[in-house]
């Protein structure tokens, strides 16, 4: 099945600012994570389908995942 994946800020670092991607049916965020070596403390913020998710959340046709970073500034 195909899902998007969409990487903000530091996570874009030697990577594309949106990917398409294969998976098997039911594959997690957390998989996701791995197959990109995205540790999870690495992300601040993920929405599946512009909602908040979880890292255990499963993924289906056509959904899109969004991954965004902590932010630091002053």
């Amino acid at each position: 099945m195909k899902v998007e994946i969409r990487l903000f800020a530091t996570l874009r670092d030697g990577r594309d600012k949106v990917l398409e991607m294969e998976v098997e049916e039911n594959t997690t965020v957390s998989k996701v994570l791995d197959i990109f070596k995205i540790k999870q403390e690495d992300v601040a913020l993920l929405l599946i389908n512009g909602r908040d998710g979880k890292f255990d959340a499963s993924l289906h046709e056509g959904d899109y995942l969004s991954l965004f970073p902590p932010v630091g500034g002053g």
